[in-house]
């Protein structure tokens, strides 16, 4: 039996992506059209599931990307939008706005590259920030024992789910991929003995883009 399921989907592409800016919230100007007809893809694939099974709360950060993408959603399957600071991406600090080229030859990688580190002046260490959006998400699945939940999520929050949800050590140098307005999904099950575990039912799953990536293709 499953009890709470937990739905997140990324954000649409942004004009911060295409042009390699890290986008913070100085920088992040929100979607590209691209973007827009993406999260409005996934839109008309949740709608569906919501008229079979609805959804009890959707959350999303304040950056545009995410509340713009959030937004779509909202409308889609008439259901109210709570944002939360705290479900924001990492702090970039002083790399806020400039090409992550710089940014990882400064740091000599990415976030992940040295997890115990900040990237920038001012900004998180991965690790940090594992743990401090892991406790966030932790608690909001304790208040919401039982519900579905869709997340507006950045990228960086699959993988928090993932990193808490499957118990993988601080510092790990496993990833996944996770592609614009991706639908990510975990179900925690009930068993007739009363034994629960979380289960990853789909990671990164993009179907629904198929046929805009065909013609883009043509």
């Amino acid at each position: 039996m499953i009890t709470t399921e937990l739905v997140f989907v990324r954000h649409g592409e942004a004009q911060c992506n295409i042009d390699g800016l890290v986008g913070g919230p100085r920088t992040c100007t929100g979607l590209t059209n691209l973007g827009y007809d993406q999260v409005e893809r996934v839109a008309l694939r949740l709608a569906a599931e919501h008229r079979a099974k609805p959804f009890d709360a959707l959350h999303a950060s304040p950056r545009i990307r995410l509340r713009q993408t959030a937004e779509i959603i909202s409308q889609a399957l008439r259901l109210p939008l709570h944002t939360d600071d705290r479900l924001d991406g990492p702090v970039h600090g002083a790399a806020d706005g400039l090409p992550w080229t710089d940014v990882k030859a400064a740091a000599d990688g990415g976030p992940h590259a040295h997890p115990d580190k900040p990237w920038a002046a001012g900004s998180d260490t991965w690790n940090g920030y594992l743990e401090r959006a892991g406790r966030l998400l932790q608690g909001l699945i304790e208040q919401h024992e039982g519900d579905r939940i869709l997340f507006a999520a950045h990228g960086e929050t699959v993988l928090v789910a993932h990193t808490l949800l499957l118990g993988i050590p601080p510092g790990s140098s496993a990833g996944f991929t996770v592609s614009h307005a991706s639908v990510t999904r975990w179900q925690h099950h009930r068993n007739r003995l009363g034994q629960r575990r979380w289960m990853l039912d789909r990671h990164n799953d993009t179907e629904h883009l198929a046929a805009l990536t065909q013609e883009a293709a043509s």
